[in-house]
């Protein structure tokens, strides 16, 4: 059986010329499980003189998840956090009722050119859970489980395969894996979660034996394994999925909620700054020109 349905995604520049591949929020789908953003970023040379620093913005209802395949971002937040997040880490941000954050170049990085090239999910948090305390959970790659399963190598990022269960914690049942196949391998993926789907990172692959390009996003019937096939040359592919969402969410800039009117205060108190401020940050990303209309 052939996927249910395939996402090439749009390019969106996030500014300064950072231009990010957009799977998911589409006009088809909405999330798969939790999972409502899906941006693929990268690979791209990040010169000393670009602009591509991503200037403190707040969020509501929803966490940010940032792994990174090739190079580093500089993390700080309203509770103070400051992370270099690096490759093969897991960097897990709640919003709840309210965050504010920033993504910079880090500082050891100022004067030369790096490769930056990863991918950030928004994970909806469940109606129980919307307003609950902002904070920022960062699991090193060398705590990320890893196993081999025949010639392939996956990582287990989130939620439980293939025996392994990764110790990043998360408010409903979720999956996402890194998978690395060698050029002809093969990987059955079980059903694991209610809904999944799989991301060609950079090569193509055959699922269920269909031909999936490279940078393509498969959404697969509930219930149906994943059944990869890498062709001449190693793939690398990235596996989401989890519980559906417990309410329809709606989705204006940074905020997410499952109420129109929570947007519209985010909104306000944003232009008002009485978000909590990012420490030794003076700088801000305005609200859009057009507004959300309820």
């Amino acid at each position: 059986m052939s996927a249910a349905l395939r996402l090439s995604g749009h390019a969106k520049d996030l500014g300064g010329g950072f231009t990010v591949r957009r799977l998911l929020p589409a006009a088809q789908r909405q999330a798969v499980g939790p999972f409502l953003f899906f941006d693929h970023f990268g690979p791209v040379t990040v010169m000393p003189d670009a602009g591509h620093d991503v200037r403190p913005h707040p969020h509501i209802g929803l966490a940010t998840v940032t792994y990174l395949f090739e190079g580093a971002i500089l993390h700080r937040d309203s509770l103070g956090c400051v992370q270099q997040i690096e490759p093969g880490a897991i960097n897990w941000m709640t919003a709840g009722r309210g965050i504010v954050h920033s993504e910079r170049r880090p500082e050891s990085l100022a004067d030369r050119p790096y490769v930056n090239h990863g991918i950030q999910l928004w994970a909806a948090l469940p109606l129980a859970a919307e307003e609950v305390e902002p904070s920022f959970e960062h699991t090193p790659a060398a705590d990320i489980p890893q196993v081999r399963v025949g010639e392939a190598t996956v990582r287990v990022l989130i939620g439980e395969a293939f025996g392994h269960t990764s110790p990043v914690a998360t408010v409903s049942r979720t999956l996402y894996l890194d998978v690395q196949l060698p050029a002809g391998a093969a990987l059955e993926v079980p059903a694991l979660v209610p809904e999944m789907g799989v991301y060609a990172v950079d090569a193509p692959v055959v699922l269920n034996g269909e031909p999936l390009a490279a940078q393509v996003l498969a959404v697969e019937p509930a219930g149906q394994p994943l059944q990869l096939t890498a062709g001449d040359t190693a793939v690398r592919l990235m596996v989401v999925g989890g519980e559906p969402l417990d309410a329809p969410r709606h989705i204006w800039w940074n905020f997410v909620s499952s109420r129109k009117d929570r947007i519209v205060q985010a909104a306000e108190d944003w232009e008002a700054q009485r978000f909590a401020p990012v420490p030794g940050e003076t700088e801000f990303i305005p609200l859009p020109p057009r507004r959300f209309k309820p």
